[in-house]
């Protein structure tokens, strides 16, 4: 059975004991969190689809460590201008388990 759900704007597929890291929440690690947005529910033979949600759908995760993504080098450069700049950037994400997948199909 998988589904797919919306944390914080992103959409994923997620199945029961999948590891995934979504946009940093503020939860401490070992917490219990519930997904009530689910657009679709599957269970492999037939499916589910939300208008936008699926009534009664929820999916359970854990959450397992918080932690900084790697370094993403941007450059701006304009030629002949003696312009160039050069930033990092290192997005911060919450690595989830998802327990539960559950719902009517």
């Amino acid at each position: 059975m998988y589904a797919i759900v919306a944390i914080q704007g992103f959409q994923y597929r997620v199945a029961e004991n999948d590891r995934i890291r979504v946009p940093r929440l503020e939860a401490e690690p070992g917490a219990t969190l519930a997904i009530d947005q689910v657009y679709l529910l599957s269970d492999g033979a037939s499916a589910r689809v939300g208008q936008p949600v699926v009534p009664g759908a929820r999916v359970e995760a854990t959450v397992l460590a918080h932690g900084l993504a790697r370094k993403v080098i941007v450059g701006k450069f304009k030629r002949r201008r003696d312009y160039r700049r050069k930033n990092g950037h290192r997005q911060r994400y919450t690595e989830i388990r998802i327990t539960r997948v559950g719902g009517e199909i």
